[in-house]
């Protein structure tokens, strides 16, 4: 005696299709685009001086600090060029509250403490300017470090008080 053939199953449905990866122009064109633009900039030449330069102590936070909010800056500044904020669970629903947090809290926060930081260090070298000094001075770097995080800070701020006047007028969208 044959056995009656199982029902038909549907398979489980496959991933989404998403479509092409287009750049967001808009966004690009935009002023929290522009500025996302230069935090990255003056973010990498903050870390990029530090880190080729011997460092120590407390530069050693400075360093993280920079690097950490620089790649969230990469990653942001990623997501909303190619549109696809939505792609990330909690966060992609509330993209222009999460640029907010981002830019006032890690962004201001933790550039204004490196700068501090770099700062005091190139006013503890400042010895060394001098002319006639053989040894190898770090006040320059810290310095240009020093003013490349303060400059960076500011960038944040503004973008941080972008968004929360977009958030105020009761827009949802960061362009």
């Amino acid at each position: 005696m044959a056995r009656p053939a199982p029902p038909a199953v549907p398979p489980p449905p496959g991933p989404l299709a998403r479509g092409s990866l287009s750049l967001h122009r808009a966004y690009l064109r935009s002023p929290l685009g522009l500025l996302r633009l230069g935090q990255l900039a003056l973010g990498a030449a903050f870390w990029v001086t530090v880190a080729a330069h011997k460092y120590e102590g407390a530069a050693h936070f400075a360093l993280f600090a920079a690097v950490l909010v620089w790649l969230l800056t990469l990653a942001l500044f990623g997501l909303s060029l190619l549109g696809r904020w939505t792609l990330v669970p909690w966060l992609g629903s509330r993209w222009l509250l999460t640029n907010l947090v981002h830019d006032l809290a890690l962004g201001v926060g933790l550039y204004a403490a490196a700068t501090g930081i770099m700062g005091y260090k190139a006013g503890r070298k400042s010895y060394c300017n001098l002319p006639g000094y053989s040894q190898r001075c770090l006040y320059g770097a810290y310095l240009s470090a020093s003013v490349c995080g303060g400059i960076a800070a500011c960038l944040y701020l503004f973008s941080g008080l972008y968004c929360l006047s977009r958030r105020c007028r009761d827009e949802r969208d960061i362009i």
